[in-house]
């Protein structure tokens, strides 16, 4: 059977086991000892960060003794049920996009945000929403893959800017390249100006870190783009990232998540927190950077990476990791 068929057997697998499985309401509340299954299924959500982060999360299974595949699912509408149900196992998911992701699914989609630019207040909310759900979210690391503001080299150089306060301060005028909702988002233009005092003259619509947009803040057409943390293409368009300074975006640190049932044991735990000290925003820029634009295989980047740092034995990481 062809790869991309047995993907869609999978994922339709995993929609049937999620729609016939124990309603939440006849679950009640987490109890039940932690489970330490040796077949683990690793999701990935389909993009390059996800991909990476899912192989460093089977290869260091894998050496924990662990037997591991990876099952790429692009709709979180489908893998964080499949993760609930067992089909998945662990997954890495951004706390407080993940926290927001749960409390509309839980109290509907005009239920104020949970998630924040304060950590620790995110993982509490998260770990709130998640527990019920028969779901350990593991601790953050130092990785946060969030929204960032950058310019062009050259327009931070002749002003002298480092931050995001030292643009509001300058009081030139900005035309921010970014998608459609930044006019009335929170952390983009309106949080701009009311935090920054930046500003924002126009919302150029060409999308949330596009080639396009970066073209336009590269040729001056705009002044400022909004992307992320871990965009590992800035270099390329001659643009650097103005520090959030007085944090205004909400804290997206990277987690894994896990089923409690299967996956929520000490080992486990114990494996995948190796990450926790050593992967940074900027490790992870540039594996994104490796895969995106020198087109290295996401499971070699994560490999080399991880014998780099000491966390895999070479030895125990030539098999490498199934796919599904």
């Amino acid at each position: 059977m062809r790869p991309r068929l047995v993907l869609a057997a999978l994922v339709l697998l995993i929609v049937a086991a999620c729609t016939s499985g124990p309603s939440l309401e006849t679950r009640g509340e987490v109890t039940g000892s932690p489970g330490d299954s040796r077949d683990l299924t690793i999701g990935s959500a389909g993009f390059t960060e996800s991909d990476l982060l899912a192989q460093m999360y089977a290869l260091l299974l894998r050496q924990a003794g662990y037997r591991t595949k990876i099952l790429s699912v692009t709709n979180r509408e489908i893998y964080e049920p499949a993760l609930e149900s067992g089909q998945i196992d662990v997954v890495p998911e951004y706390a407080a996009t993940f926290a927001d992701w749960l409390n509309a699914k839980v109290n509907g989609p005009d239920a104020p945000p949970v998630g924040s630019p304060d950590l620790a207040r995110t993982m509490t909310a998260l770990r709130r929403l998640a527990t019920p759900r028969g779901l350990d979210v593991l601790d953050p690391g130092r990785a946060v893959d969030q929204n960032a503001f950058a310019v062009s080299r050259a327009y931070a150089a002749e002003h002298h800017l480092k931050t995001l306060s030292d643009l509001g301060r300058s009081k030139l005028p900005v035309r921010l390249a970014a998608g459609d909702e930044c006019v009335s988002r929170p952390y983009c233009e309106p949080g701009l100006k009311k935090v920054y005092g930046i500003d924002i003259t126009a919302v150029d619509p060409k999308g949330v870190g596009t080639t396009q947009a970066k073209q336009a803040v590269q040729d001056g057409q705009d002044q400022m783009v909004l992307t992320t943390t871990t965009d590992a293409t800035l270099d390329q368009f001659g643009l650097v990232l103005l520090a959030d300074d007085k944090h205004l975006q909400n804290a997206d640190y990277i987690v894994p998540v896990v089923n409690r049932a299967r996956a929520g044991s000490a080992g486990v735990v114990r494996a995948l927190s190796a990450l926790n000290t050593v992967l940074t925003t900027a490790d992870l820029a540039g594996l994104n950077e490796r895969v995106d634009s020198w087109r290295r295989l996401p499971e070699d980047v994560a490999r080399e990476y991880l014998e780099s740092r000491g966390l895999l034995n070479s030895s125990d990481s030539d098999s490498g990791s199934g796919s599904g």
